[in-house]
């Protein structure tokens, strides 16, 4: 059973996970060291706490949401304390009003392969360049929503446990797993040879989301391949892709938010 504690000191090493969070040069050279990342927000803690593969290192809780949260965090083990302080105690750690009054710091684990990942019949979203943490969050929120079986990402995307990440995706990406993509179009190829078929899409496609049928595509891995807004895919990567398709849009309009997107290709690849 946890322990909590009653903090008053923001020097408190009980809240030494939690330092300036509002910096954010600072928070990835700390979370890099002590091999961490900050779980914010009741309802993505509440999913946190439904997760037995994560390891929670520390807990800090405004009382009312500790009050709240008692049940819950009586599950977790025995050396994790839970500290409890007021607003104006967290504001001093973290460096910002912290309305929702919920932290917690998590182990990180070393992510998997994604070629251990893609196998058999399944659903998958892969990344190149996905640098965004809110659009990296909302990408992984929808991902959960369609039942993707991972997040493959390349190794120029954002890192997906970053504190706006996890908040933005209401704890999804806790939840759905992320698979470590080799450099693509290199890694493109990879999944091909383990049988899936790559769908990218790119607003420059000459064939429309729309016409690809989710039976034409075979029984093996589906792959979903998005990039950063803006620039997009790059060419080759394009080129290595099994499918190029757009959404068609109204005109004027060119394409949509990456996380959007995703979540239109993977409604009507599942529908």
């Amino acid at each position: 059973m946890s322990t909590r504690v009653t903090v008053t000191d923001p020097a408190s090493p009980l809240l030494a996970d939690f330092v300036a969070l509002s910096d954010p040069e600072t928070r990835r050279q700390v979370e890099r060291d002590g091999n961490y990342f900050v779980v914010e927000g009741i309802l993505a803690i509440e999913r946190l706490l439904d997760l037995p593969q994560w390891r929670v290192r520390g807990v800090a809780l405004l009382p009312r949401v500790a009050d709240r949260l008692a049940p819950r965090l009586a599950a977790l083990a025995d050396d994790v304390v839970v500290a409890v302080a007021d607003e104006d105690v967290l504001r001093a750690v973290v460096g910002f009003a912290i309305h929702r009054g919920a932290l917690a710091s998590v182990e990180r684990v070393t992510a998997v392969a994604a070629s251990s990942m893609v196998l058999g019949a399944g659903l998958f979203v892969a990344a190149e360049g996905l640098n965004d943490h809110e659009n990296l969050g909302s990408l992984y929120r929808n991902a959960a929503a369609f039942g993707v079986h991972a997040v493959l990402l390349d190794p120029s995307c954002a890192d997906p446990f970053y504190r706006r990440s996890v908040r933005v995706s209401l704890g999804h990406v806790l939840g759905v797993p992320t698979g470590r993509l080799d450099p693509l179009p290199g890694g493109l190829d990879r999944l091909h040879e383990l049988g899936a078929t790559t769908i990218a899409l790119t607003p420059s496609a000459d064939h429309a989301l729309r016409d690809l049928k989710r039976a034409a595509l075979g029984p093996g891995p589906v792959v979903v391949v998005v990039g950063a807004e803006g620039p997009g895919l790059r060419d080759e990567t394009l080129a290595t892709a099994a499918y190029r398709v757009s959404i068609p849009m109204a005109s004027g309009v060119d394409s949509l938010n990456v996380a959007t997107a995703t979540a239109i290709a993977l409604h009507h690849l599942t529908s």
